[in-house]
């Protein structure tokens, strides 16, 4: 049996998203979001908070659309699935490094504040074609469905 690899998180961009080329010559888009918790200590009864950093990887439309419409402090939705990469530092030491990855049927990157505005302080527009593949799910009424893999 498959398992499943889905992540989902709301939180704030800290920085604007970079944008670069694959060697495919496809967009890829990186970008920080930090979620935060809070609580009350029992035992001090002062207010606590803990924030967490995640770093967010995007490829194609949607990167294009993040670099694009994304800012830093931009509250998100994001829904992916976690990678891990092994990679060597400088003294040969092995690192890892986890993204969450936006891509496919699954991966969605939601736009959650107000419109943001350009330079002029007009509100920018999100034509439907630009926003197309920013929310990136499979369309319910497609027709070529397999519905052999159903398990009952």
């Amino acid at each position: 049996m498959a398992g499943i690899n889905k992540v989902i998180i709301v939180g704030n961009l800290g920085d604007k998203p970079t944008i670069n080329q694959t060697s495919t010559g496809n967009a890829a888009s990186n970008f920080s979001v930090a979620t935060s918790e809070s609580w009350t200590d029992k035992s001090t009864g002062f207010k606590e908070e803990r924030t967490e950093w995640h770093r967010i990887a995007c490829y194609g439309k949607t990167a294009e659309n993040a670099y694009e419409y994304l800012d830093k402090g931009s509250k998100v939705y994001v829904e992916g699935k976690l990678k891990t990469t092994k990679w060597q530092d400088d003294k040969g030491q092995d690192r890892y490094t986890t993204d969450i990855v936006v891509s496919g049927y699954n991966g969605i990157i939601q736009y959650l504040d107000k419109k943001p505005q350009d330079s002029g302080g007009q509100e920018r527009q999100f034509p439907y074609e630009d926003m197309k593949g920013f929310k990136s799910r499979k369309d319910p009424n497609d027709q070529n469905k397999d519905d052999d893999d159903i398990p009952f």
